[in-house]
């Protein structure tokens, strides 16, 4: 039988290899502090410490995905919305993102937020809703350069929802209308002139050849007989009745 100071001994032992001994995933990195100095990154796979004196940090190289919650703009204009954004972004340098800021995911958030409000506070209402791909990769290169710092690449930036207040989006309903009316009488007024140009070629090629007239006239009777109709009324040309008037 194990006496009880063996016990402890076999317990400390084992204590002590379960501190010295981690095991990192693939997409994960150990950030090693040796007495307070940095040691620098390790992994993945096994990695031994030295318990006690050696202090671990696990940070994780997979793409994050942060949600922005909706910010109050006042646009350049004096519009004023809420926006609100997503950002994608990784960690690159794992000792960076440890050493240069205390909690990079938080300071990574604030500064999308601020960084949303500042940069969608320059532009207008209506740059905002017909460009965004290009505020977006404004966003992302402001985010990029200050976070590169901090061991971050920021990949992507994407404004999600942009809120309207409801009187300006009765009046952008009004505006709207009013452009499709405009378009609605412009494409009419197109047709009527198109309309009026044809016949005018079609009278100048009838007055040069006045068969053509007969011919239509003609066709217009095989038109009218073809209807199902008891009496058939057509006009009779004076060109055919004329000889007989004047005898």
């Amino acid at each position: 039988m194990i006496s009880t100071p063996i016990l402890a001994v076999f317990v400390i032992v084992g204590l002590i290899l379960a501190s010295a001994i981690r095991i990192l995933k693939e997409y994960e990195r150990g950030v090693v502090f040796r007495l307070g100095r940095l040691i620098g990154e390790k992994g993945p796979g096994l990695i031994l410490l030295i318990p006690i004196i050696d202090k671990m940090q696990k940070v994780s190289l997979r793409l994050v995905t942060l949600d922005v919650p909706p910010q109050d703009v006042i646009t350049r204009d004096n519009v004023s919305i809420k926006v609100n954004a997503v950002v994608y972004f990784r960690v690159m340098d794992s000792n960076n993102a440890v050493v240069q800021v205390e909690n990079y995911l938080y300071a990574t958030s604030q500064l999308s937020q601020t960084t949303l409000r500042s940069v969608l506070g320059q532009v207008e209402l209506d740059e905002l809703l017909a460009e965004r791909e290009k505020i977006n990769e404004r966003l992302q290169d402001i985010l990029d350069r200050q976070t590169d710092p901090w061991g971050i690449k920021v990949t992507n930036v994407e404004v999600k929802h942009v809120d309207l207040p409801q009187e300006m989006q009765r009046a952008m309903a009004r505006q709207a209308e009013a452009e499709r009316d405009r378009r609605a009488k412009v494409i009419h007024a197109e047709g009527e002139y198109q309309a009026a140009t044809k016949l005018q070629q079609a009278a100048e090629i009838m007055e040069k050849t006045p068969i053509t007239l007969q011919l239509r006239y003609l066709q217009t009777l095989t038109e009218i007989s073809s209807e199902n109709s008891t009496n058939t009324i057509f006009p009779i040309p004076l060109d055919l009745i004329a000889p007989f008037v004047k005898r």
